[in-house]
């Protein structure tokens, strides 16, 4: 049994923390020890009932979990805060001898990970998700070439000449990385895992629910990285051709911002409905759609690193996406799989076009298991852990051996 010390900005009460942080740590657990360091949200650590179902979760497999508060204001000091936080505990954690690996998850972590391995030595693997930088320059929260932004590339150039090994969702980001730092990169060990579902929780309705058709969308949709004027657009045309058709927005984002950003002068009423779901409630939400709706920025740098969560859980449920070329991988798996519509603009001509493809395409018996299939194939949580548990034994291994050469 190694020491592993998990890094993540995310909260474990999030969904996100679920399914892409818990989820394979409960894999892992089994042959390594664990700490884990996240940052909950204010209104999740308010919920006593599920921050100790979490705390028993971790107990169960082993994991020691260190949550701590995460602040949003003030604006700057308390990132920065944060982050000199999560230093002092990596490096306490390191000096206690209680991680001889850490796996950072995403940039800041590893900005963390990395000055805890100029001071002790321990490897650290740079788990970097997507593309960040690009996604906030897309966002519009960073301008290229600011210094903020010079210092994040700073981070990413130095983490990933220096981390034991890289973590990347999509092959497409490694071809970009390998361009833009190639003598970062000689040699470097770079595993491509794509985002990942529990496909045992995420799984098809056991009978198809009958009624109402219903656009579902899942996840945040005011990231700024959301293409929120075409999500509006294809729920204007949605309603228009179909008087009966409902809509549902499962997020955790404001949902007064969200309707004002698809619905501003209340058209919809209460066809389209906003809110959150519990993590342990999403599969049930999703199953409750007929397909769900997905537009990124497609087309831009920050793209090409992106594996939305959303589309594996959704396909886990058996149900079909709508979203945009230019995305990773996903127009290759929906064309390669016939899993779902490619919309390629937002005009109510292009949104026809898609919505009488979708309705083609839902007529097709096969399709609830050609979609889970497609999961199973791409997005298996165990075929995730796996190639994480194989990734640590070889940085461990390595890293031992250059320990006995060394005394």
């Amino acid at each position: 049994m190694s020491n592993t010390l998990y890094l993540t900005r995310n909260g474990l009460l999030e969904p996100l923390g679920q399914s892409q942080v818990f989820a394979y740590l409960r894999g892992l657990s089994r042959e390594h020890t664990i700490t884990l360091i996240t940052y909950e949200k204010p209104e999740d650590w308010a919920d006593s009932t599920r921050m100790a179902r979490a705390r028993a979760d971790c107990e169960a497999h082993g994991i020691r979990w260190l949550p701590q508060r995460f602040r949003h204001t003030p604006r700057i000091i308390s990132p920065a805060l944060n982050m000199l936080r999560m230093a002092w505990l990596s490096w306490r954690e390191v000096r206690n001898g209680r991680a001889e690996l850490i796996h950072a998850r995403s940039y800041i972590p590893a900005a963390v990970a990395l000055a805890v391995h100029r001071l002790t030595g321990v490897l650290f693997i740079f788990d970097m998700r997507a593309l960040w930088p690009e996604e906030l320059i897309t966002a519009g929260r960073l301008r290229r070439g600011s210094l903020l932004h010079k210092a994040i590339a700073w981070v990413e150039r130095a983490c990933l000449a220096r981390g034991a090994a890289v973590v990347s969702l999509t092959h497409a980001a490694v071809e970009h990385l390998h361009r833009t730092y190639p003598q970062e990169l000689n040699g470097q060990r770079i595993a491509v895992i794509p985002t990942c579902a529990d496909l045992v929780r995420f799984t098809p309705a056991a009978k198809r629910h009958e009624g109402l058709l219903v656009h579902g969308c899942i996840g945040t949709v005011l990231s700024g990285w959301f293409r929120t004027d075409w999500l509006a657009s294809w729920l204007a045309v949605a309603a228009k051709r179909d008087a009966q058709a409902r809509f549902e927005i499962v997020t955790r984002d404001d949902a007064k911002q969200v309707r004002q950003s698809l619905d501003p002068e209340r058209q919809l009423g209460e066809r389209l409905t906003i809110g959150p779901r519990a993590p342990e409630a999403m599969p049930e939400a999703v199953r409750g759609h007929d397909h769900s709706i997905m537009f990124y920025a497609g087309g831009e740098v920050s793209e090409l690193g992106r594996s939305p969560t959303r589309m594996a859980e959704v396909l886990g449920c058996g149900l079909p996406v709508v979203a945009n070329a230019g995305v990773g991988d996903v127009a290759a798996i929906i064309r390669e799989w016939r899993v779902g519509v490619l919309v390629e603009g937002s005009e109510p001509s292009q949104i026809n076009a898609a919505l009488e493809a979708l309705d083609e395409l839902s007529q097709d018996p096969g399709l609830p298991t050609r979609c889970r299939r497609a999961a199973e194939a791409i997005f298996s949580l165990d075929a995730g852990t796996e190639a994480y548990r194989a990734l640590y034994a070889e940085v461990l291994e390595e890293g031992r051996a250059e320990s006995v050469l060394s005394a």
